[in-house]
């Protein structure tokens, strides 16, 4: 299992008239984060795009806990618990980072594509930059 922890902060853009983190903002935090988690690995989208391969997310889910607030500080685990063969599945979990109470769960799933749209398995570089962190144990 290869892992990424993302701090975000929550600003007023992100809290909704209750004063508490609007539902969909959470799916940009795992965006956010998944991005960072990518560029970890040396992978950052510019360099995926410049070789041809998309990565749609295919599927979605949240499961929402507690509501964070403005000001809090989030903590985004990001990872990924298996090598991707033609679906890369990403997972999340949201803490406070101050508390370390957990907020939100999910996971987003990607396809490997070209710039088409054509399904694709996973590319030996990506292949290559993932695999490396799971031969380290």
């Amino acid at each position: 299992m290869f892992k990424y922890n993302h701090l975000i902060k929550v600003y007023y853009r992100d809290v909704d008239q209750m004063g508490i983190v609007y539902y969909t903002r959470y799916l940009e935090y795992f965006e956010e984060a998944r991005t960072e988690l990518l560029n970890s690995l040396g992978l950052t989208i510019s360099l995926i795009e410049d070789r041809g391969i998309q990565l749609p997310v295919i599927a979605s889910h949240c499961d929402y806990k507690r509501g964070a607030k403005l000001e809090d500080k989030l903590v985004i685990e990001a990872s990924i618990a298996e090598i991707p063969k033609v679906k890369l599945n990403i997972n999340y979990n949201i803490f406070d980072k101050v508390s370390n109470k957990q907020l939100v769960t999910g996971y987003t799933k990607h396809a490997f594509t070209d710039k088409f749209g054509n399904p694709k398995r996973i590319p030996k570089f990506i292949f290559d930059k993932i695999n490396i962190h799971f031969q380290k144990k």
